[in-house]
């Protein structure tokens, strides 16, 4: 028991560096090719591979309901979510990229409130949610002359999209009992996802992938993500959820936009100033104050209802 809890611990610490270090490797991969494709070979690749293992493995089919589910969770999360964050990465830096994404525990909460269940607004949840956006708002500063070009603005614009995207299928994902294995489920969404984004990328957006023009860093990029990013981070990240406390585990929110700054600032040479370090601890306080209101209030209702 205490050697599981252990290697949940360094599960927990892989996922908080590693997928922090998505965002350099998207943003080094989107030089070369579409986000959308970019992100649809990650997606159809790490799918293929999580799939196989389990088919070997001798594990079935699962039904046509639960395959539909996970098509459905696959679409919101992986297309809308890591296929529109990918594809931001062209327009805007990784860093910008990842305390946007920083704030989808706020998107949850909201599409939850909505969706799910009326989440009782305590004074902490509201501060919290103010200080998330108003941290991120306060980043925007450092860009000024940037907001007026076009592209940066799509990349914005799509970055806040892929944020409403993945909280649609979080929610989605909690609120249906799909009784499957977690990392089999999941391959299943990358595949899905995967091929879906490949199609639009070759018939909507007019891409193509042509191996013999891959540079090193494009195949750097793809490999980084496809093995590190989605198989080996997200099996630690299941294995992390399934034998520690959720709020534990959501340390790694806090973490992960902290790694891609300063590796965006360290290696591809983008803005760190004092006003984003400010502004990124703010957001990420805010975060924290709303993710601790959620976990209150599940408690409040658990001793309610017994």
């Amino acid at each position: 028991m205490r050697k599981t809890r252990t290697n949940a611990y360094i599960a927990l610490a892989i996922v908080s560096i590693f997928w922090g270090t998505t965002y350099l490797a998207s943003s080094v991969g989107v030089r070369h090719m579409h986000g959308v494709m970019l992100a649809g070979i990650r997606q159809a690749t790490a799918g293929f591979l999580l799939t196989g293992f389990f088919l070997l493995r001798g594990y079935k089919l699962p039904g046509k309901l639960v395959l539909s589910k996970l098509f459905i969770i696959g679409t919101l999360m992986l297309c809308g979510g890591n296929g529109l964050l990918t594809w931001a990465m062209k327009f805007i830096p990784s860093g910008l990229g990842a305390i946007i994404a920083a704030t989808i525990p706020i998107w949850i909460t909201i599409t939850s409130y909505f969706l799910v269940q009326r989440t009782r607004l305590s004074l902490q949840l509201i501060i919290g949610m103010i200080l998330g956006f108003g941290g991120v708002a306060g980043i925007f500063y450092n860009y000024l002359s940037s907001l007026m070009n076009p592209d940066f603005q799509f990349g914005i614009l799509i970055a806040f999209g892929s944020c409403i995207f993945w909280a649609l299928g979080s929610v989605l994902t909690a609120k249906w009992a799909l009784g499957v294995n977690y990392l089999y489920g999941a391959g299943f969404q990358m595949f899905f996802s995967g091929v879906i984004m490949l199609l639009v990328a070759t018939f909507f957006l007019g891409q193509r992938i042509e191996v013999s023009t891959f540079t090193t860093d494009l195949w750097e990029s793809l490999l980084y993500l496809v093995l590190v990013g989605s198989v080996f981070s997200y099996s630690a990240y299941v294995f992390a959820l399934n034998n520690l406390p959720p709020a534990q585990v959501s340390i790694y929110a806090y973490i992960n936009p902290i790694v891609a700054v300063l590796l965006g600032w360290l290696i591809l040479h983008e803005q760190l100033t004092w006003l984003t370090g400010i502004c990124s601890l703010i957001t990420i306080g805010g975060v924290y104050l709303v993710n601790s209101a959620i976990n209150k209030n599940k408690k409040s209702l658990a001793t309610t209802t017994k």
